[in-house]
Order: structure tokens, then C-alpha cells, then sequence
């Protein structure tokens, strides 16, 4: 039976612990009125036509690649051969009010997406892409996804009556062009779209489309049209932070607009740089196994 004692130092190690955990919640002079928010009155440093520099190495620290929306840790598809190593792990969801609003037809794609998210058959060129998740086989991942994989992207800004700005991505060393200040429409559709960009104040806003069909939001199978229009706005809140915006249109597959938002994390480390991630090599006994010759 414990003493008293020990019962007195656990309630007052509990009282302490309360409190350093109410300290923790009050913010200082100059925060933002809740956990997570930013001073507004931040003035991003500047490039040599006024704009906002936004050059740097980039990183979203969340669990968005597995699921945009709340989660739960769970075992991968092989915990037999994978143990921890292949697990999920829990997260909280990036979609404003947590509801993506499918149509019913959409909603039912959407679960089949992911029972099916571990099967791939390149047998027949019709149906090439029915099954599993894009990142499995290491197709480009697309806009917004490429933003929140678990690897980073480096801004590359330019200056110039009309300059573009380059973002590139270390999974499948995939790239994009944001042409600013144009009005042309897609010539295609590819796996990383057509970014049109425009400032407005200090946010970047990125107008893409011509995203081809193929491309999900997350290993959770939460997918989209040919008819996926996207809006992304990166504004500079701290010199180590821009929040991502981004609001999501498909009249194909949603019922109505939805927005996702994150913070973005500058890597500080010593002499970062954006390395490879090929990953061809690791997905083709998978893609292309079964018609190796016998």
C-alpha cells in the first residue's frame, strides 16, 4: 500500500507538471494569441526588384503524405515481414475542418484506392494506372503532394520584368517552372502541371492546372480529375517558416472547394543541400517482375 508520502509527491509532481504545461500555453510578448500562430508583423527580406525572398531549402514536418486528414498509427501492409519499420504513424489532418467533400461515387473510389493502394499490374495500357498509389512506383507526385512528401524542395527565385521560379523537389529529383505574370493556358496535361504565379503582397500565389488524373494527395488514396484546379499561396511568416495555403477545386470528384493549410520549415543545417531520390531502380522488380523472362 504506497505511504503517504509517496502519494503527497506524486499529486504535487502532477500540480508541477500542470503548471510548467500552463506556462507553456501562455504566449510572450510579440506571439501570436494561441500555440502555432505567427507574428504578423513579419517583413520577409527582399530581392533586388522588392519582392519577397523565398530562396531556400523547404521541408513540411507532417504526416499529410500518409493521410490529409486525421489519423490514426497503424501497421503497413506486410507487419509480418516489416514490423515497425513499414508502420504509419499517427498524425493530425491538414484539411480545413477535416472533411474532404466527395461526391458519393467518389467517396466509394476513394476506399477503393486504398484497399488497393499495394497492387500494381502494367499488363495493359488502358488500365496502366488503376491500381496503387503513384509514390509506390515512383511516378512525379504531383501538386500539392510534392510539398508535404517526406523530403525536401528548394525555391530557386529570380528577378526580371518576368521572371520564372524554380522549384525542385529531391523525390524523383521531379522540377516545375512557375511562370509569373502569364496568362497562357496548359499546352498539356503532366504529372506536375502548369504554374502560372502572381504576388499578392508578400504571398506567392501559384495557379496550376493541367494536372494529369493520375496523381493522388496522400497513401490514404484520396485522389482527383483531369479537371483538378489548384491554388497555392506560400507567404513568409519568420525567417525559418512560410505557410502553405492551398485551395483545392474539382467539380468532377468534390462538391465543393476545400482548402488544406501547413507551415513550411527552412533546413538550417550546415551546408544543406538538396540531394537525390531516384527511386526507379528500387520499383522495378515490382512494376516489372512478373514479365522477366523465365
Amino acid at each position: 500500500m504506497p505511504s503517504r508520502l509517496s502519494i503527497a509527491t506524486i499529486v504535487v509532481g502532477a500540480s508541477a507538471m500542470a503548471g510548467l504545461l500552463s506556462v507553456a500555453q501562455i504566449p510572450s510578448e510579440g506571439q501570436g494569441s494561441s500555440v502555432g500562430e505567427f507574428p504578423s508583423s513579419y517583413k520577409a527580406p527582399r530581392m533586388a526588384d522588392g519582392k519577397p525572398n523565398l530562396n531556400g531549402i523547404w521541408q513540411a514536418f507532417s504526416t499529410a503524405n500518409w493521410d490529409i486528414q486525421d489519423h490514426e498509427a497503424q501497421a503497413g501492409p506486410h507487419p509480418e515481414l516489416m514490423g515497425a519499420y513499414g508502420a504509419g504513424p499517427a498524425g493530425q489532418g491538414v484539411v480545413e475542418g477535416n472533411e474532404i467533400p466527395y461526391q458519393p461515387w467518389a467517396l466509394a473510389k476513394k476506399k477503393e484506392n486504398y484497399a488497393n493502394r499495394m497492387k500494381v499490374d502494367v499488363s495493359s495500357d488502358e488500365r496502366w494506372h488503376d491500381l496503387g498509389d503513384p509514390e509506390l512506383k515512383c511516378y512525379m507526385p504531383g501538386v500539392p503532394r510534392a510539398t508535404y512528401m517526406p523530403f525536401p524542395f528548394q525555391i530557386v527565385q529570380g528577378v526580371g520584368p518576368e521572371p520564372y521560379i524554380l522549384m525542385a523537389y529531391e523525390f524523383t529529383s521531379s522540377t516545375r517552372i512557375i511562370r509569373m505574370n502569364w496568362k497562357d493556358e496548359a499546352p498539356a496535361e503532366s504529372w506536375m502541371g502548369w504554374s502560372r504565379g502572381r504576388w499578392e503582397g508578400d504571398s506567392l500565389v501559384v495557379d496550376v492546372t493541367g494536372l494529369r488524373k493520375e496523381t493522388w494527395f496522400d497513401r490514404a488514396g484520396n485522389f482527383h480529375s483531369d479537371a483538378l484546379h489548384v491554388v497555392e499561396r506560400y507567404t513568409p511568416v519568420s525567417p525559418y517558416h512560410l505557410q502553405y495555403d492551398v485551395t483545392i477545386e474539382d467539380p468532377q470528384v468534390f462538391t465543393r472547394p476545400w482548402k488544406m493549410s501547413m507551415p513550411l520549415y527552412r533546413r538550417m543545417e550546415k551546408n544543406v543541400q538538396l540531394l537525390e531520390f531516384k527511386c526507379v531502380p528500387f520499383t522495378e522488380e515490382l512494376v516489372f517482375g512478373p514479365f522477366r523472362r523465365r
